[in-house]
């Protein structure tokens, strides 16, 4: 078993995953891959990291030949995050990540529970229920960068799982089509209906128009819950403010993208282009010139946004008013 001791077998494992993790990144993570330069050296690197790990994750049940492996691969890395010890790679990496960056070992926990929901049915009843997924598999990833990114101060957390649930919120009106085709609705029952995920893939007038309402009242939440991870901005180390902007507004540009294409998730995946890309860089570089030092009553983190961890590994102590 390789372990977190240093070595060199560690550190080929490491290399190892860092060159897959980066690899992943460039071809599949763009957004991410364009901000990470406006990263710090060390910072970068890290964020490459937490990515593989994280990217890896999803690929194991969404490329699993078979549920029982799926649920077989799953396991194999809970148990390697509460021992400290595995055979894998990106696992191995990951737990260095965590000793070097203090992670706390509920959190990804947390994050392998929400992928694991993904084996089964997926029928989202109520905002309550989607928001919970959300932050078991992005809010986490949230709490992991701020770790990741040195960040100190306990406020910047709800922030930070308020961002990763905005950047949730974005994907699912992005991929309703895409997750309709393995089986998943995420789009709330109390929005859309029973609808069952078939109904999505190719829907005719009636059930596009549903669809799309639910589209733009998530994406009109996703603004809520991205305003309040920029106000998370003024926690992280000042070199570190720039990379996490430009990636926030770039994401949010998607749904920009699909309110222009009128909620058109059918047609041709909602991406943000090139020069789109460059111009919210340029501005959002100003952005981070903001002298954001203290939160006042108007700008202090909205409690009925703040994600509430519902599983076994709940990191966080009060229960938001979730709401629907």
């Amino acid at each position: 078993m390789k372990t977190l001791s240093s070595g060199n077998g560690s550190q080929t494992a490491a290399n190892t995953a860092y060159g897959l993790a980066d690899q992943l990144l460039t071809q599949r993570g763009r957004t991410f891959h364009w901000a990470r330069r406006l990263l710090s050296t060390r910072h970068a690197e890290r964020a490459t990291r937490l990515y593989g790990f994280c990217r890896h994750i999803d690929d194991l049940v969404d490329e699993s030949a078979s549920l029982a492996n799926a649920q077989a691969a799953l396991v194999s890395v809970r148990q390697a995050l509460q021992t400290g010890q595995s055979d894998d790679p990106v696992t191995c990496d990951m737990l260095q990540l965590m000793r070097a960056c203090d992670i706390n070992p509920t959190i990804p926990l947390e994050l392998i529970d929400g992928v694991e929901s993904d084996l089964g049915a997926v029928r989202v009843t109520d905002m309550a229920e989607l928001l919970r997924y959300c932050y078991r598999v992005a809010g986490t990833v949230g709490l992991m960068m701020t770790d990741a990114l040195d960040v100190s101060a306990p406020e910047a957390l709800p922030h930070a799982v308020d961002l990763g649930i905005a950047m949730q919120l974005t994907n699912i009106c992005r991929d309703v089509r895409a997750d309709a085709l393995l089986g998943r609705r995420y789009l709330p029952e109390t929005l859309v209906g029973a609808l069952e995920p078939a109904a999505l893939i190719d829907p005719d007038a009636a059930t596009q128009a549903t669809a799309v309402h639910a589209i733009e009242a998530l994406l009109t939440l996703a603004d809520r819950y991205y305003s309040s991870g920029e106000q998370g901005l003024r926690y992280l180390p000042p070199g570190a403010r720039s990379g996490i902007l430009v990636a926030a507004r770039v994401y949010r540009e998607i749904g920009v993208v699909l309110r222009q294409r009128g909620g058109d998730c059918w047609t041709s995946r909602a991406s943000v282009s090139t020069v789109a890309k460059a111009g919210i860089t340029f501005r959002a570089l100003g952005g981070t010139m903001i002298p954001w030092r203290r939160e006042t009553a108007r700008t202090a983190h909205c409690s009925p946004l703040r994600a509430t961890p519902f599983g076994a590994h709940s990191a966080w102590p009060t229960k938001a008013d979730l709401g629907d």
